[in-house]
């Protein structure tokens, strides 16, 4: 009963559909999890003390999960941090979601100093 109650409190993903919209949410989202002092990715970067500037094309599906993430290019970075700032990003998860069955691919570009 306790559970049944919790769970109703937990936030439900907001349903996005328009490719603009997509990639304009899950850049903010990118933005906010590199800001400091608390973003996610902020923290794993000062972490391992990344540094440069990496390219990736991302895939998103329908509950907002990465599924891909390709490299790009990477300029003034280390492949050791490209890696593991990849291996990073498919573990993160944004706050929305897709149509069901439905994929978006977008590029997104990280620089940290």
């Amino acid at each position: 009963m306790l559970l049944l109650g919790l769970s109703s409190f937990s936030q439900k993903k907001e349903l996005i559909e328009g490719t603009d919209q997509i990639e304009s949410r899950a850049k903010s989202e990118l933005e906010l999890a590199m800001a400091p002092p608390e973003g996610l990715i902020y923290l794993f970067v000062q972490k391992y003390g990344i540094k440069g500037e990496y390219t990736y094309d991302i895939t998103i599906r329908e509950k907002g999960d990465i599924v891909t993430v390709f490299v790009i290019g990477n300029n003034n970075g280390t492949i050791d941090a490209q890696n593991k700032l990849k291996d990073f990003l498919m573990e993160f998860e944004f706050n929305f979601k897709l149509p069901k069955g439905k994929y978006y691919k977008f590029r997104y570009t990280f620089t940290f100093k």
